[in-house]
């Protein structure tokens, strides 16, 4: 089975008190390898989702360079006026929802 490529992996997050997104911290896809640790705000993530990119949910594999354990994908929900970034089998279109990340 094919590995699926990612423009970027989540690493943690940390939300504002309404629950959504105020950053993540991120690697990324730089070529065939990743970047350093990245924070970008919700905005920014927004902006990257809806030019086509594609983020996971994951962790560095320690001394494994750029491996990570994916968990789950990202994606977009909830209407354009009223729309949240969920993760994995979150059904919740009502916030921001990353399953299993945690927080910093």
């Amino acid at each position: 089975m094919a590995r699926k490529k990612y423009d970027g992996v989540i690493e943690v997050v940390r939300y504002d008190p309404e629950g959504k997104i105020s950053q993540v911290r991120i690697y990324e896809r730089r070529g065939p390898t990743y970047s350093d640790r990245v924070l970008i705000s919700r905005a920014e993530l927004l902006q990257r989702l809806h030019s086509g990119k594609k983020f996971a949910v994951g962790s560095r594999e320690e001394l494994m360079a750029s491996t990570f354990k994916i968990s789950s994908e990202v994606r977009l929900a909830g209407s354009r006026s009223q729309e949240v970034i969920v993760s994995g089998g979150a059904t919740s279109a009502e916030r921001d929802n990353l399953q299993d990340v945690p927080l910093f």
